[in-house]
Formats: C-alpha cells, structure tokens, sequence
C-alpha cells in the first residue's frame, strides 16, 4: 500500500511570516497538532506544532501577535514520498519518534500521513503500533 492510498491530500497550512497567534487559531479551529509550513509557492519549509508555539513562544516571552512562524517553527523537516510504501513510512515515524509527516511532490506539500491514518488500514495497523511503541519508549 502506498502513502498516497492513506494520506489527507487537503493540508491546511502555514506561511512563515504568518504570526504564531494566526497559527495557534488555526491548530484550534481545525483541531490539529500541526501545521506545515509553507512558502507561496508551495515548498515546505518547516513545521509548527502546538507545543512549539507553547515552548518557543509563550514560555519564552514572546508575543504572539508579532512573532512569525518562521521564528518558532522546526526548520529541519523529516518527509515522504506519495509513491512510498505505508509499512516504510511508519517505521520512519518509529524511528525518528514523529507521528505525522508530510508527503511531498517535487519539493512541495501534496498531503500528509499520520499514525492514525496508518492505524486506520489492516495493511499498516501492525506497523503503525510498533511505531507507536518506539515513539512512546
């Protein structure tokens, strides 16, 4: 099974000179823990969690009206592929101890996978709860 077959194809995302306030609002309309991060031209740039605008920005004293994305955001993202197989994919996430990642086309944000969408298939169930084991060891 292919990560094409299993990922959210519709992303909402961010820009990086977004505020970390717009950002935070977004996470909480949509109920999500991330967003990646993107330029105009669809690149991904990074990503920004919930806890990165907690951590990065609140605790740090920051304001975050006036501190972009870009400031708070993890810069170094770890991706995938469309046309990557699922069981792969959720031994990266093991692996690396991330539970979702963006897939990407030629640089640029096409979807995103998430040990839910992994638990979610027979195919992959098995390989998203050992990724889940590594995540919470």
């Amino acid at each position: 099974m292919k990560v094409r077959s299993i990922m959210t194809p519709q992303v909402i995302q961010s820009a990086p000179g977004e505020s970390a306030a717009v950002a935070a609002r977004l996470l909480t309309h949509y109920n999500i823990g991330a967003l990646p991060v993107c330029t105009t031209d669809g690149k991904l740039c990074g990503m920004l969690t919930d806890r990165d605008v907690v951590t990065r920005c609140i605790a740090s004293g920051l304001d975050p009206a006036k501190t972009a994305v870009r400031q708070i955001m993890t810069g170094k993202v770890q991706s995938i592929t469309a046309d990557m197989d699922a069981g792969v994919a959720a031994h990266l996430m093991g692996s690396q101890q991330i539970r979702r990642l963006p897939v990407v086309e030629e640089g640029k944000l096409c979807g995103m996978v998430s040990l839910g969408d992994l638990a979610m298939q027979y195919e992959t169930a098995y390989d998203a709860g050992d990724a889940l084991a590594e995540i919470s060891a």
